[in-house]
């Protein structure tokens, strides 16, 4: 019986996504799409999970799409091949906008569809070891899950344009400068550096992190202007929440608050 192609566990207050083809080097494939999706799906019905933690077996975060799969599927149904890149874009997307802070533990190499991976991911730690590129210029291949997007974005158009033409593998303590990384720790600590981020949002009203996350996202589309007011409109909402009440009454009784999340 093959082994499954996802890993979930919930432990210390998030729920942990392990991409499991060490083989393959955690290529995705459809399996691996579903299971993040069902994954995803668990974590938001569980109020025990504050976040979610995504990482890989083996010596590879994930190197992106599976090229054996993607060659099959070129060769024969077109409509098959656009299938399999919209499934993967909306998996980015709702990795993206998941309402619960995503973390991205990069255990490995974080190529093409990996690094578009850790770009959807809203904070990232990443062993010393890891490397991480672009790499579809390398098979002949363009972006299908977003870096041409998302990767300027995140670190300018010069920095982009150069992993995304060269398809070198960087490593991921030279990105800590360009925004992409968080953190970067021994190879023997990224468990428990992982552990410890997640320990640092456990804590936090689960409200505030979703509406904090909207608003960043949101605001990162818009003139200063229209965020500025976005961010008035949440707060005046956000003034009637259990979590606003709890906090302020915790304050003034010198405890930590219990927040419900609403």
């Amino acid at each position: 019986m093959s082994e499954p192609a996802i890993l979930t566990e919930t432990r210390a207050g998030a729920l942990w996504i392990t991409l499991n083809r060490p083989a393959a080097m955690n290529a995705i494939t459809p399996e691996i799409v579903t299971g993040i999706d069902r994954a995803l799906d668990a974590a938001l019905d569980d109020p025990a999970a504050r976040a979610v933690v995504l990482t890989g077996t083996g010596r590879a975060f994930c190197a992106g799409a599976d090229l054996k799969y993607v060659r099959a599927t070129t060769a024969g149904d077109e409509r098959a091949t656009a299938a399999f890149l919209q499934t993967v874009l909306a998996i980015m997307g709702r990795l993206e906008t998941f309402p619960k802070p995503v973390i991205a533990s990069i255990n490995g190499l974080a190529l093409a569809g990996g690094l578009e991976l850790v770009l959807c991911c809203d904070l990232v730690i990443a062993a010393r070891s890891a490397k991480i590129g672009d790499a579809h210029a390398n098979f002949g291949l363009l972006p299908g899950g977003g870096s041409s997007v998302r990767l300027p974005r995140k670190i300018g158009p010069t920095r982009a344009k150069y992993l995304l033409y060269t398809g070198e593998f960087v490593p991921a303590e030279q990105l800590v400068a360009a925004g992409l990384v968080n953190e970067v720790v021994d190879d023997a600590d990224l468990i428990g550096a992982t552990e410890r981020l997640v320990a640092k949002l456990v804590p936090k009203s689960p409200l505030v992190l979703r509406r904090m996350k909207a608003l960043v996202d949101d605001g990162l589309e818009q003139p200063s202007e229209t965020a500025l007011r976005l961010e008035l409109l949440a707060s005046e909402v956000h003034a009637h929440s259990h979590d606003l009440k709890e906090g302020l009454a915790a304050f003034e009784e010198k405890r930590a608050p219990r927040f419900l999340g609403r």
